[in-house]
C-alpha cells in the first residue's frame, strides 16, 4: 500500500474506543438553537458558578435572549461583526450567545492587545460594535476607530457582595494604569452600560434565519505568528462538528447535564472558547469561571464543587507538578485531564504522573480547525503522541515544498479536512490560495506543523514549520532541542531559534530560564555539554542566553515569534 492509500485507508480507525464512530453526525442547527435545546433541559441546573455566583441555565438563557434583542434594537443585523474584549465573566458568554441570537458574527479580541492590535482587529473585521470590560476602554478610545456603539461592562457586576472590594483590588493590579469611565464620561461620550441594555430589552430575540453550514458564527484570529494576525471564518457547523467531535473520545465517561468543568482558560482563545464554553453549554455542564488563573482558588474549586473535567496548556501542568498546594486535589477522582495549545514536554508528564498518579490526555488543534483535530483515547494513549484524529476528520502528511504524500514514519507537513475546518481566512485570498489546497476531490488545510503518522494512526509534533531551523544544510527542529534542555533538573524554561548567519545559514541560539538556586551558578558551557550527550553535533546550540523570564503567547506558550524579533535586533 503506498503512502497516499494509506492515509485514505484510515489506520487510526482501529483503535478509536469501541463506542466512537467513524463518522459523527452534525445537527444542521445553529449554536443559538442548540444552547436553547439545553437550557429547556437543564433549565434550574447552574450553567456558570463565578466565584460562587450561580447562574441557572433558564437564567443565562433569558439574559442572552435580552441582549440579542439590545443589540437587534441598536441596529445589529444579520452578518455584523461584534467585537468582545472581556476577560472571563458571566457577560462574555451572554455577550457571545446574545450576538449570535442576533444573527451577528463574534469576534474575540485578546484582553492583553494593546490599543494598536485591537485597532488592526477591529478594522480588519469591520467590527462596528464591541462589547468591553471597562478596565480595558482606554484601548478601545485610543484606537481611533470610528464604532457605531461601545457597550461597557464591569467585572464585578455578577460578583457575590463580599467578592466585589477583592476583585476591584485584584483588576487595579493587573490592569494598572488603566482609566475606567465615571457616570460623566459614559454620558458624554455616549456609551452603553451592559446591565442598563438587559433590563431595559425584553427576552424576546429577533427571528434570523441562520444557514449553520454558509452563516459565519466566528472570527477568531490566529496570533500573528506571521504578519499581521487573521482571521478563520468559523460557522455555525464548523463549531458544533468540532464540539460534538472532540467530545466523542470520552462522552460515554460523561453524564448530560451532569458534569462540572473548571473554566479558566480564556474564553477569547479558540481552545477555552469551544473546548469548553461551547461544548460545556450544549450539553448542560456547569462551567467554574474564573477571570484569572489563580491557582489556590482553583484548586478550591476542583474539590468544592467536584470538578470532573480539567483542561489546561503544558506551562500550568509543568507549574502543578512542582506547586507544593497541588496535593489538595484528588485527582484521580476527575474523569479527564487534557492538555492543549502547545506541545506537552515528556519529562512534565512523567513528573505529573509521579506525583498524582494520572495522566493528561494530550490533544492537538488549531483556530483554523475550530480548536480540534485529534486527540488521544483514553483506553490506548501514546506517550509523546498528540493522538487520532477525531471523528469525521481526514488527515495525511505532505512534502513540506509540495503535495506528495510522505511514507509513513517519515516527517512531512499535517493537512486535515473534514466539516471543523474553517472556511478560509477572512478577506485575504492571497493566503486561502496557500492554505486550502484541493487534493483526491476535497478540500485540505495546510497546517504549516511537521508531524509524521506511526503505523498505528497515531500522530507525533515535531515543530512549526516557519521554526525549523536550517544549520549547515540539516534540519534542525527547535522542539527537539528544548526537549533536551528541559530534562536537564536546572532548566525551568526553555525556547529555541534560529538566527541568521551567513557561513552556517542559520546558528542554533536558546533563551533559557533557570531554577532558582541555580541561576549564577549553571553556566553556558554546562549547558552546552548537556546538550552535546544528547544531540548530535549540529542540533547543540551555538548561543545561550539566560534570562530571567520568557515572552508568552496569551494561552502561555512560549513565544518564538517575539524570541526571533529579539534576536535579529541583537
Amino acid at each position: 500500500m503506498d503512502a497516499r492509500e494509506t492515509y485514505l485507508s484510515k489506520p487510526w480507525l482501529q483503535h478509536y474506543p469501541a463506542h466512537v464512530p467513524p463518522v459523527k453526525e452534525i445537527p444542521d442547527k445553529s449554536i443559538p438553537q442548540v444552547f436553547d435545546e439545553a437550557a429547556a433541559k437543564f433549565g434550574g441546573k447552574p450553567a456558570l458558578i463565578f466565584y460562587g455566583k450561580k447562574i441557572s441555565y433558564q437564567e443565562l438563557r433569558e439574559q442572552t435572549d435580552r441582549f440579542a434583542a439590545a443589540l437587534a434594537n441598536l441596529g445589529v443585523r444579520k452578518g455584523d461583526r461584534v467585537a468582545l474584549l472581556l476577560l472571563n465573566c458571566p457577560q462574555y458568554v451572554i455577550a457571545y450567545l446574545g450576538a449570535l441570537k442576533a444573527g451577528a458574527v463574534v469576534t474575540p479580541v485578546s484582553p492583553v492587545y494593546t490599543s494598536q492590535e485591537v485597532r488592526h482587529q477591529l478594522t480588519d473585521s469591520g467590527a462596528q460594535v464591541v462589547v468591553c470590560q471597562d478596565i480595558l476602554y482606554d484601548n478601545v478610545a485610543q484606537t481611533g476607530v470610528e464604532l457605531r456603539h461601545v457597550i461597557i461592562t464591569a467585572i464585578d457586576e455578577y460578583l457575590p457582595s463580599l467578592k466585589k472590594l477583592f476583585a476591584s483590588k485584584v483588576m487595579a493590579k493587573a490592569y494598572g494604569g488603566m482609566q475606567v469611565p465615571d457616570a460623566k464620561l459614559i454620558a458624554q461620550l455616549g456609551l452603553l452600560r451592559f446591565q442598563d441594555l438587559l433590563k431595559k430589552n425584553p427576552a424576546t430575540p429577533p427571528l434570523v434565519d441562520i444557514d449553520s453550514a454558509t452563516d459565519l458564527a466566528a472570527l477568531p484570529y490566529t496570533g500573528g505568528t506571521t504578519g499581521l494576525p487573521k482571521a478563520a471564518m468559523l460557522t455555525h457547523r464548523n463549531i458544533l462538528a468540532c464540539q460534538a467531535e472532540a467530545l466523542a473520545f470520552w462522552e460515554d465517561q460523561f453524564v448530560e447535564g451532569g458534569e462540572t468543568v473548571i473554566a479558566f482558560l480564556p474564553l477569547f482563545h479558540i481552545y477555552g472558547q469551544v473546548v469548553i464554553m461551547i461544548t460545556g453549554l450544549m450539553h448542560g455542564y456547569t462551567l467554574v469561571l474564573f477571570t484569572t488563573p489563580e491557582m489556590d482558588e482553583i484548586l478550591n474549586a476542583i474539590e468544592r464543587y467536584q470538578a470532573s473535567a480539567f483542561y489546561g496548556v503544558p506551562t500550568l501542568y509543568e507549574y502543578l507538578k512542582e506547586y507544593d498546594k497541588t496535593d489538595r486535589v484528588n485527582w484521580k477522582r476527575l474523569k479527564l485531564l487534557v492538555c492543549g495549545a502547545d506541545t506537552l514536554h515528556e519529562s512534565t508528564v512523567a513528573d505529573w504522573e509521579r506525583r498524582t498518579g494520572t495522566h493528561i490526555t494530550q490533544g492537538y488543534g488549531m483556530t483554523e480547525t475550530a480548536a480540534v483535530s485529534h486527540t488521544n483515547p483514553l483506553h490506548r494513549p501514546k506517550r509523546g503522541s498528540f493522538g487520532l484524529p477525531v471523528p469525521n476528520v481526514e488527515a495525511a502528511i505532505i512534502d513540506v515544498d509540495g503535495t506528495e504524500f510522505v511514507p509513513v514514519g517519515e516527517v512531512g507537513e499535517l493537512i486535515l479536512s473534514g466539516p471543523n475546518i474553517m472556511q478560509g481566512y477572512w478577506r485575504r485570498p492571497q493566503d486561502n490560495r496557500e492554505t486550502m489546497i484541493e487534493l483526491e476531490g476535497r478540500t485540505w488545510l495546510r497546517t504549516g506543523d511537521l508531524v509524521s503518522m506511526d503505523p498505528d494512526g497515531y500522530f507525533f509534533f515535531f515543530d512549526r514549520k516557519r521554526d525549523l531551523i536550517k544549520h549547515k544544510g540539516y534540519s534542525v527542529f527547535a522542539k527537539h532541542v528544548e526537549e533536551v534542555l528541559y530534562n536537564h533538573p536546572q532548566v525551568k524554561a526553555a525556547g529555541v531559534v534560529g538566527v541568521p548567519d551567513p557561513k552556517v545559514g542559520q546558528l542554533i541560539k536558546a533563551y533559557v530560564v533557570l531554577q532558582s538556586e541555580a541561576r549564577g551558578k549553571l553556566s553556558e558551557e554546562d549547558l552546552i555539554a548537556h546538550c552535546k550527550e544528547k544531540l548530535a553535533h549540529y542540533k547543540v546550540p551555538q548561543i545561550i542566553e539566560f534570562r530571567g523570564e520568557l515572552p508568552k503567547t496569551d494561552v502561555g506558550k512560549v513565544s518564538r515569534r517575539e524570541l526571533r524579533e529579539q534576536a535579529d535586533e541583537v
